[in-house]
């Protein structure tokens, strides 16, 4: 293995409840044992990068209720191409030249797989999206 290979691999979380079985389809396995624990990895950056989106887009997320902020999240993942290739780009360049290989392969089946997790971990951290200000620190 080489040396590229060997760190992106050992810099990524590993994922306990990822499921691994031979009935699995191929692109559900590169999801689990690729495209999660990357994802996982880049957390921060892709919460940067979404607080970075709101701030370019005039704050009016910050003006929006709650259902209203999910909708967005979704809105933004899906129909914003420089957002979504901008975090794909973020992703896929932690793949490994093998991994990448299995990617082109089906990319467009595994790029719903990726920006459907992106945008669940959004949502999930939709905490850390209120108006900088409303922030304290502790």
């Amino acid at each position: 293995m080489d040396s590229r290979e060997f760190n992106l691999k050992s810099i990524r979380p590993e994922i306990l409840n990822a499921t691994i079985n031979d009935s699995m389809s191929s692109d559900e396995r590169f999801q689990n044992l690729v495209l999660r624990p990357i994802i996982k990895f880049q957390n921060d950056l892709l919460i940067a990068v979404f607080r970075n989106y709101i701030a370019k887009h005039k704050s009016v997320f910050y003006d929006l209720s709650l259902e209203k902020r999910i909708v967005y999240i979704g809105n933004a993942i899906q129909k914003d191409m420089k957002l979504r290739n901008s975090m794909k780009g973020m992703i896929i360049g932690q793949f490994t030249v093998e991994e990448y290989g299995i990617y082109i392969e089906n990319s467009s089946a595994l790029n719903k797989r990726m920006m459907n997790i992106v945008k669940e971990r959004l949502l999930s951290n939709i905490q850390l999206f209120e108006k900088p200000e409303v922030l304290v620190a502790v």
